[in-house]
């Protein structure tokens, strides 16, 4: 008797397990999630609590900073270097003292200088003294016109208030005066006191620095005296009129160091 063969059943496929593996993948982000917002919850006093403690311990230790103390290289009040003291500023008595006596003897120029120019503008002389403030000091150039006659050195009366006033003023001065005698270029005559211009200017600077020492007594230390003959014009030697400038004698208070 024949028996049946009976045919092996197949077990079923399953489409549903792509689910399970979808489960577990749910739940793992889950948990993921969730430890990420466990550890973003800081315990403000827990902090607080570990900060005060590591910074006790690091403090105990010796500092590994300069200037700090401990670990944590906090400024230590008594390890600061000094602050740098301020630059005094050095006085020197002995350049404050020529400082001031330089500025001294500038505003006596000065004052000079005034005094002159309105005694000149008072008594109508601008034709005659002619004040100037130079580089070198307070110059006074006196015309020979009422200084001398032609050729001569000796002193007119009518000069005498002129230079009268100047050595009040120059007595209170200790400053260098320097007297220059000028010439124009016309030969002297034959026969006179001088042989040239040379000895003209030199006599006249010599007549002025006389009647300063030896008639108002001032120092003879406080005096130079030089004749340039016709080697320093002031105008060209070209006319009567330039000739008559050319015939002076320059007195020039000197400023400190000239």
């Amino acid at each position: 008797m024949r028996r049946r063969s009976r045919k092996k059943q197949q077990p079923q496929e399953n489409h549903e397990r792509w689910l399970i593996t979808y489960a577990d993948l749910i739940t793992l982000l889950m948990i993921f999630f969730v430890v990420l917002y466990a550890m973003s919850q800081l315990d403000i006093k827990k902090y607080d609590v570990l900060a005060q403690s590591l910074q006790l311990e690091f403090r105990k230790s010796d500092t590994v900073l300069e200037m700090g103390s401990g670990l944590t290289g906090s400024l230590d009040p008594a390890k600061q270097p000094e602050p740098a003291k301020t630059a005094e500023k050095v006085e020197d008595p002995e350049k404050e003292r020529l400082e001031a006596q330089k500025q001294r003897k500038e505003q006596e120029l000065q004052d000079l200088f005034k005094v002159i120019q309105s005694y000149v503008k008072q008594n109508h002389l601008e034709n005659l003294v002619f004040v100037a403030d130079t580089p070198e000091g307070i110059t006074i150039r006196l015309s020979d016109k009422f200084l001398f006659d032609l050729g001569k050195a000796d002193l007119k009366k009518g000069a005498f208030p002129v230079l009268a006033k100047m050595a009040s003023l120059f007595k209170q001065l200790d400053n260098i005066i320097s007297i220059e005698g000028h010439t124009d270029n016309l030969p002297i005559q034959k026969g006179g006191a001088y042989q040239d211009n040379w000895g003209l200017s030199a006599g006249r600077s010599l007549a002025v620095l006389r009647y300063f020492v030896d008639e108002k007594k001032l120092e003879p230390k406080k005096f130079k005296i030089a004749g340039y003959s016709d080697t320093r014009p002031v105008a060209p030697n070209t006319t009567e009129a330039n000739r008559q400038k050319n015939r002076r004698v320059e007195i020039t208070v000197l400023r400190s160091g000239q």
